[in-house]
């Protein structure tokens, strides 16, 4: 299933393609615009005159198979969502054993007398 559903995401990615060049060579309703300037005219030269028929079919009909490809990949997704099985790819979880938590050692030094204890030397 996997398999079946990496053929179809590559087929969707060609058919968005496809239908990006498609809608890029129409005409522009207004002769200016990204029609034109992406090369609305050559289309017209290599379709004759019923350049907006052909595009607008192939338009219509790459639209078509880009949203029914995308809905059965989506449900493909989820279909091998629910249905697959732990097949030990995921890494393990293991539980360290507590420890109990080591005693502060003691300080090498004994604590600084603070100053109001330690004697004063006499003044000259």
């Amino acid at each position: 299933m996997s398999i079946l559903l990496g053929i179809l995401t590559f087929v969707l990615v060609v058919v968005s393609l496809f239908l990006i060049l498609v809608v890029l060579m129409q005409k522009a309703k207004s002769d200016g615009g990204m029609g034109a300037a992406m090369g609305g005219g050559v289309a017209e030269a290599t379709f004759g005159a019923d350049t907006g028929n052909v595009l607008s079919k192939a338009t219509i009909n790459a639209s078509i198979v880009f949203f029914i490809l995308a809905i059965g990949l989506f449900l493909g997704r989820i279909y091998l969502h629910t249905h697959s099985v732990d097949r030990g790819t995921a890494l393990p979880t293991i539980a360290a054993p507590m420890k109990a938590p080591l005693p502060m050692p003691s300080p090498a030094m004994p604590p600084a007398a603070s100053p109001a204890a330690a004697p004063s030397a006499p003044k000259p």
